[in-house]
């Protein structure tokens, strides 16, 4: 019954269907505006018109604790120009999120998704994933992981690129 050519290629598109349903945030896809969602631990700020990284993370996550200072420089380097950086952590315990946050005391806006609706329709594939946002909402470009310098230095030439665009029309 299986060895029909038929039903195989019906099986192998259904499967590849359903797969494609789970590919996640991609270059060129609007983000969903974050204040649709409800977060513990902060207040999404205003991100109409202005480039903004929305930093996924988690307490346990090294390369995410790596990923920090680099976001400070860059809030401090860029903020007046129109960056905003959104930290959203996947920790399910409050405590883990709030002693991470002590810790290194950022100074961009740090929410927990502690009901995981905001991580679960981006689809985040790995901790860290940052996902820069062009002043329309779309997805220019996907950072998975944190890799120092390198990655440092592809999201500041990132983030010039997005500043130095004009802002769309309302």
């Amino acid at each position: 019954m299986w060895s029909h050519p038929k039903i195989i290629v019906l099986c192998l598109g259904a499967l590849f269907s359903c797969a494609g349903l789970r590919a996640g945030m991609t270059v060129g896809d609007k983000f969903p505006p974050l204040d649709a969602f409800t977060f513990a631990g902060g207040i999404p700020p205003d991100t109409a018109g202005k480039v903004t990284l929305v930093d996924f993370w988690a307490s346990w996550c090294a390369p995410c604790k790596a990923s920090f200072p680099t976001y400070a420089q860059l809030h401090a380097e860029c903020q007046s120009r129109g960056l905003v950086i959104v930290a959203v952590s996947v920790d399910e315990n409050p405590v883990a999120f709030e002693a991470f946050v002590r810790q290194q005391k950022p100074p961009f806006v740090t929410m927990r998704d502690d009901d995981h609706r905001l991580v679960g329709r981006v689809d985040v594939p790995a901790m860290p994933t940052c996902f820069l946002l062009g002043r329309d909402g779309r997805v220019r470009f996907v950072h998975q992981g944190f890799h120092g310098d390198d990655t440092a230095r592809e999201l500041r030439r990132e983030i010039d690129t997005l500043l130095a665009e004009n802002p769309p029309s309302s």
